[in-house]
């Protein structure tokens, strides 16, 4: 009796892809991530990220575009407890660290010339327009446009992730637990 043919799941060859990409850059970034190392971890030929994704580049926005589509999932936006996101960001962010690596790698080497993620634009908008929503509803507080209250939230709940260039390398659950509640307090104090 002959051999049965491998049967190829596409769904979960593309998930193992992706998954090796996001290591790969996260790692690496895009110039030096390499497709060869990326289909030896997703132990799948090379030549079906070309099919599956285009090029490298292509891959690397699929990276993107699935990471940013996964925090705006998993970390809903509260303008009117703007210190829980910040808290929830932070959270997500120590459990995913690969996150600031891919953005930083994403700033790093497009810069803002080339492609955004997919659906990263509409949600700065959604959050700064609910935020002014907010402070006009006087829910928050309005001492900073709401563009500045964003950025600064932003960078409040990433200054001490690990990936982050000021965290210390190796930051015991104490002291993440710490630098959480002074998270979480630096945007209450903005928003109050």
């Amino acid at each position: 009796m002959p051999p049965t043919p491998k049967v190829r799941d596409a769904a979960a060859t593309r998930a193992r892809l992706l998954q090796a990409a996001t290591s790969e850059f996260a790692t690496y970034g895009i110039a030096g991530a390499r497709i060869e190392r990326i289909g030896a971890a997703a132990n799948a030929n090379k030549a079906l990220i070309y099919t599956y994704f285009g090029n490298k580049d292509q891959l690397f926005d699929a990276v993107m575009d699935a990471h940013v589509a996964r925090i705006l999932d998993q970390v809903p936006f509260t303008p009117d407890d703007l210190p829980g996101y910040a808290g929830r960001l932070f959270d997500f962010l120590v459990a995913n660290p690969q996150q600031v690596r891919l953005a930083t790698w994403l700033r790093l080497e497009r810069g803002r010339t080339e492609r955004e993620p997919e659906g990263l634009g509409a949600s700065v908008r959604r959050k700064i327009d609910a935020l002014a929503e907010a402070q006009a509803a006087k829910r928050v507080a309005a001492e900073f446009t709401a563009e500045d209250l964003l950025a600064f939230t932003l960078a409040l709940a990433t200054a001490w992730v690990p990936a982050s260039p000021t965290a210390p390398a190796d930051l015991t659950p104490d002291q993440l637990d710490t630098r959480r509640t002074a998270v979480v307090e630096a945007v209450r104090r903005l928003t109050s």
